[in-house]
Formats: C-alpha cells, sequence, structure tokens
C-alpha cells in the first residue's frame, strides 16, 4: 500500500508538472514581445548588450519586433542557447526568476520555430556571376581536354567569404594578374590536351573538308566547354576566326588550336553563367544550369555526358531522375572532391598545409609525410561516408577510421604497413570520429603545446555550430608552452586566467571541451602525463554535467547531435550554393536536418535534400519584395543562346578573345 502510495504521489506530480510545462508553453505562445518579454530583455541583457554598451558585439536592444528577430536566427539561436544552459546572465549579474527564464527560452523558440510567412518570402538568395575557382578550374579542364598538371595551381589564391569555403561567388575576384595567367594557361592546357578530346575528325585538303571538319569540332567542343547549348550565330563567330587563320595558310591542327584558345578565356568557360528569365519573382534554373550546380557541388567539375544528355531532353529536374543521378555521382571517385573541397574546409585541416606549424624540435615525428597522411585520413573517412550512406554521427564517433602505416605509428595500431590509406577498426575508442584525428588535434594546438581554448573554440564552432566572439585586446596572451610556472600546472595556469572577468564568459563555455581532449598531445599522440604529472582530461559543461576524457566527451556531444546536424546542414547547403546563409534560407535548413534526422542521419540523404531544396534549384533577377507572389513552379524554359557574347565584371572581353 505504501508503494502504491508513493507512485500515486510520483504520478500526481509528474502530471502536475506535465501540465503546467503545457500552460507555460501556451502562455507563452499567447504573450506579445513589447508587452512581455522585452521588459525581461530590457532587466537582464540591455545592460551589458544594449544601445549604449553592446559587450562582444552584440546589441540586442536593436530589435525592435519580431520580424527583427526573424531576420537574424544565428543570433537568436544563440540567445536560447545561454539562456537555456544559464551561462547568461554570467555569474554576478541580476539572474532571471525560473519561470522568467522559461518564458523567454521557449517564446524564443516557439518564435523561431514559427516564423511568419509574410516575414520571410521564399527568396533563393542573390545570384552574382560565379567564377570557377582553382580548383573547379583544374577539374574542368581535366574532364574537358584530360589535362592532369593542374594549371590554375599558378593562379592567385581564392578567398573564402560567407560559409567560410573557398568557391563563395563574393569573393572570387579577377584581378588584373589573373587575366594573364588565363591567357598562358589557355595555351599550355591545349598543348597537353588529349588530341582523343578535340580532333574528333579528320580534315581533308580541300578548304571546304578543312571547314567542315572545324565546324564539327567547333559544335562538340563549345557546347561541353561553356555547358550549355550554343546556337548557330556564337558558332559562326569561331568558323570565322578559324577561316582567317587557314586563309593565312596557318597548319589546321595549329589554327584549331588558336580559335579553341579564345574560347577557353571566354566569360562562359571562365564563369557559370546563369541567364535571367523575364520575372520579377523566383523561378527555376534551366536544365543545363542545374546541371552545372550539381555537378560542381558533387564533383567541382562540368556536368558529364549523362548529365547533358538528361539536360537536353529535360529529364533532370525529374525528381526520381535527380534522386538517382545524385547516387550516381556520390559513388564516382569524383565524389572525393565533395569529401575533400567541403570537408577539408569545413573542419579546418586545409590549414594543415599553409598555416599549422608544430615545433618539429619539440615533436621530431611531425614531417611533412606525416602531415599528408593526417589529411588524407579526413578526406577518406568523410569519403566512404558518402558513399556508403553511412551515418553523418559517425565524424562525431565511430568504431574504424582510414590510416596508414605512419598514423598507425602514431596512434599505436599494430598489423598497418605502407602508404595506402585502408579502413581499420580502432583499439582505442577515444580514437573514433573527427575529435581523434591527428590532423584536428594538431590544427587546434600551438606549436609547442596543445589549446583546450583553441581545441574548445573549435568544437563550438565547427561542429555546434556557436561561434564565439573574439577575445578582449587586453587579454594577457597564455605562456607558448605547457611547462609548469610558478609551481602552477598549465591546466591551473589556464584557470587563473579564467577568473578574470572578461574573459569568463567564453571560457566557461570553451575550455571544458577543450580539456577532455587532453590525453591527446599536439601533434595528436595519447598521453597520459603531462609534465610528469597525470592529464586532467576532466571538465563540467555550462549546464553542469561532468565527464572526464574524449570518449565521454563524445557522448555529450552525441546528446547534441541534432545542432550537429543542423550546423553541417547549414555548412552543406552554404557550400552548394557558393554564398553564405541568410535568414531567409532558415526554414530550408531546418526542412534538411529534419528529413536528414527522419532518415537516421544518412548522408546521402542530406546531399539529396540539399540539391532538392529551394534556393539550389531556383533563381532571381533581383531583391524581391515581401509582397511577391509565389515562385513559380513550371519548369523553366531553354536558357536563350545568347546573339552576342556576354563579358562578366571584370572579366576578359569574350568579342575580342574570338578573334585572338
Amino acid at each position: 500500500m505504501l508503494l502504491k502510495g508513493i507512485l500515486r504521489a510520483y504520478g500526481l506530480l509528474f502530471i502536475a508538472g506535465l501540465a503546467g510545462w503545457c500552460a507555460l508553453s501556451a502562455h507563452a505562445g499567447e504573450l506579445a514581445f513589447d508587452k512581455d518579454i522585452k521588459p525581461l530583455l530590457a532587466t537582464y541583457c540591455f545592460k551589458c548588450h544594449g544601445a549604449e554598451k553592446a559587450k562582444g558585439g552584440v546589441n540586442l536592444a536593436k530589435y525592435a519586433d519580431i520580424s527583427g528577430i526573424h531576420r537574424d536566427p544565428k543570433q537568436w539561436e544563440n540567445v536560447i542557447t545561454q539562456l537555456r544552459d544559464r551561462e547568461m546572465p554570467p555569474e554576478g549579474k541580476p539572474q532571471p526568476k525560473d519561470d522568467e527564464r522559461e518564458i523567454l527560452v521557449t517564446w524564443l523558440r516557439k518564435t523561431m520555430e514559427n516564423v511568419d510567412p509574410s516575414q520571410i518570402v521564399r527568396d533563393p538568395g542573390r545570384i552574382i556571376i560565379h567564377r570557377l575557382s582553382r580548383t573547379e578550374y583544374n577539374n574542368t579542364v581535366r574532364d574537358l581536354l584530360g589535362v592532369t598538371s593542374s594549371p590554375a595551381d599558378n593562379f592567385p589564391a581564392d578567398g573564402s567569404g560567407g560559409g567560410g569555403f573557398d568557391n563563395n561567388a563574393d569573393t572570387l575576384f579577377v584581378p588584373p594578374l589573373l587575366l594573364e595567367k588565363y591567357l598562358d594557361a589557355a595555351g599550355t592546357i591545349l598543348n597537353e590536351a588529349d588530341a582523343k578530346r578535340i580532333f574528333i575528325v579528320k580534315s581533308g585538303d580541300s578548304a571546304a573538308s578543312r571547314r567542315d571538319a572545324a565546324q564539327k569540332i567547333f559544335e562538340d567542343f563549345v557546347p561541353r566547354a561553356f555547358r550549355r547549348p550554343v546556337d548557330k550565330p556564337e558558332l559562326n563567330r569561331y568558323l570565322a576566326a578559324f577561316d582567317e587563320a587557314d586563309k593565312r595558310g596557318l597548319a589546321f591542327e595549329l589554327s584549331i588550336k588558336n580559335v579553341l584558345k579564345a574560347v577557353l578565356v571566354s566569360p562562359h568557360f571562365l564563369f557559370r553563367i546563369e541567364p535571367d528569365e523575364p520575372s520579377a519573382a523566383p523561378y527555376p534554373v534551366g536544365q543545363f544550369e542545374l546541371a552545372s550546380r550539381l555537378s560542381y557541388f558533387i564533383w567541382s567539375s562540368m556536368p558529364d555526358a549523362e548529365l547533358f544528355k538528361l539536360a537536353k531532353e529535360k529529364k533532370l529536374r525529374e525528381p526520381k531522375v535527380l534522386e538517382e543521378q545524385v547516387r550516381r555521382m556520390l559513388m564516382d571517385p569524383k565524389s572525393r572532391e565533395l569529401a575533400e573541397n567541403f570537408g577539408t574546409q569545413w573542419l579546418g585541416v586545409n590549414n594543415l598545409q599553409t598555416s599549422t606549424a608544430p615545433d618539429t624540435r619539440k615533436f621530431p615525428a611531425y614531417t611533412p609525410t606525416l602531415r599528408d597522411a593526417m589529411y588524407e585520413e579526413v578526406v577518406q573517412f568523410f569519403h566512404n561516408i558518402l558513399q556508403e550512406n553511412g551515418s553523418v554521427l559517425n565524424l562525431l564517433d565511430s568504431d574504424y577510421g582510414y590510416i596508414n602505416e605512419d598514423l598507425a605509428k602514431l596512434y599505436g595500431v599494430n598489423g598497418v604497413t605502407g602508404k595506402d590509406h585502408r579502413r581499420v577498426a580502432m583499439n582505442n575508442p577515444a580514437r573514433g570520429g573527427v575529435l581523434g584525428m591527428a590532423a584536428v588535434l594538431t590544427l587546434t594546438s600551438y606549436p609547442q603545446r596543445t589549446s583546450p581554448v583553441l581545441r574548445g573554440k573549435w568544437v563550438l564552432e565547427e561542429i555546434l555550430g556557436k561561434p564565439s566572439p573574439p577575445p578582449p585586446a587586453i587579454v594577457k596572451l597564455l605562456p607558448p608552452d605547457d611547462k609548469p610556472k610558478d609551481n602552477l600546472t598549465f591546466r591551473q595556469q589556464l584557470e587563473e586566467h579564467r577568473k578574470k572577468v572578461e574573459c569568463a564568459g567564453c571560457h566557461k563555455r570553451m575550455d571544458p571541451l577543450g580539456f577532455g581532449l587532453e590525453n591527446f598531445d599536439a601533434i595528436g599522440r595519447w598521453r597520459t602525463e603531462l609534465a610528469g604529472v597525470p592529464v586532467d582530461a576532466s571538465g563540467t559543461l555550462v549546464n553542469g554535467v561532468k565527464f572526464t576524457g574524449p570518449v565521454e566527451l563524445k557522448k555529450q556531444l552525441l546528446i547534441q547531435k541534432d545542432e550537429f546536424v543542423r550546423n553541417l546542414s547549414e555548412r552543406m547547403l552554404a557550400y552548394s550554393l557558393g554564398r553564405g546563409v541568410e535568414y531567409y534560407d532558415m526554414p530550408t535548413i531546418k526542412a534538411i536536418t529534419a528529413a536528414t534526422i527522419k532518415d537516421g542521419y544518412r548522408s546521402q540523404t542530406l546531399i539529396r535534400e540539399v540539391v532538392n531544396s529551394f534556393p539550389f534549384q531556383y533563381r532571381r533577377n533581383a531583391p524581391i519584395k515581401l509582397d511577391s507572389p509565389p515562385p513559380k513552379t513550371a519548369e523553366a524554359k531553354p536558357a536563350p543562346a545568347p546573339g552576342k557574347p556576354v563579358a562578366a565584371p571584370g572579366s576578359p572581353s569574350t568579342s575580342s578573345g574570338a578573334k585572338k
């Protein structure tokens, strides 16, 4: 009887608590921003994050209404997280009561999840002419002409803009030096090109037979180079250039190559140009433009013959066809480009080959060969997940890796020999996933020591998508090595640093995550001691949860797996579009995330949902207004073949190129 009474009491308490939560949730939905929410923000937030004092660059007082909140979802997602985890307000500041904090979190969450359609119109984002990046250029001339010498490696470096990727159209400028490089590269490429790729027919001795052969060559080559159909007037300009060279007595092959050089410096080759439609509302991109979006997303290169064929038949946009093509393209070896170009830039591993430089006197095992093996591990691991349609959660934790002999020695794995990477079961559960990879652990360290701060910041930003503000300018730097100082271990020195008011807030979020990885040294080797003292890899998260070591840290990250998938979805969408995401992309990101989670976190589902998304398949001519009509659903008309080549801003003139 006593047990029944206790259970009944607990049941009543649970029901009462559930009813209270439901009432609070319903009440939060009825609250008004001006009357109920803004006063709470003014009481607890505006003093440090208002118009007069915007600590960390955050001014919450500037948001006058709900539409302002909708337009800055990243900021308010961060507010929700910090309120929920009790990171804000910081210790020593007036704290909201539990019910006030819950009201703020619940109201903001409902507001972010239920966007007013009148405030966010379906907008595919602004489109600017997209220059081929260095990687895209190299891959395109490889697939077009069989050239494998990577001529774009001599071009000026590409920048990285919104989204953090070097395929961002905003940062793919055309400096004068690049124009010269394009001209030089065109000649080199044609000299190295596979003749199985250009001279598809033989010419006779007569002028008529030579012209007929030239026409067939241009009819085959120019549409592939421009990645779209080419009309007769456009082809005739190249034929006219050939006629002029032929009349001067130039050899047939030399005449053809001179004309093709003009093709390779045309904006229609160097840029991914999408023609405008006569519409004020967003509209579907054409079939050939969709083929290019798809191929440059997954392969970082031009469409192949099958994509061109489907585009010509106007079948590519059919849902089943598009899904089959995504699967086919991911199974193609060229999908390694997605794993490498997206994966290494997202995780920052590309910096291994540029700015990351461990002190080789302290870490003599770190050699260029080992560095390259670290990089390759990340690429092959991610590529395997894509090709096998594995769970993206394997990026957080797995029981296998892709290593070679050099990495096996570093990781203490037996039985692996040779330079080639292969799939290997990991005998240390701390090692599986990107957090245990030497590439990540090295790039988040200083030359002479590990950095719990850098590692924690990396986990927050790259894994969970929660950026941290830059440190105050007055912060005193910690020592460059991890030797004890003033009888304090390095961790104790860092804890003293964290006591400073201006530093405590961010370090409270970052440091525990970094401490969880302290068993790995600055090049990713496992260690149990540091300066003669046992490694302290314990941490306490902002929500009070304690853990020790990388295995328990990964368990805590997996609790937040949906936030990880949301961040990955956002990064993948930005990469696919070649632009940073905007507030109007949030519904798309939410839909991609939900579909990926529903299908068991499958990687190919993530890619398919990005390809099926509104911003990937649509474009617009000019900024749309809030009262714009809904986008058309009919198939886009075929891209009109221009009667006159279009010169992109800052690009070489096509007409002058055709004469050269």
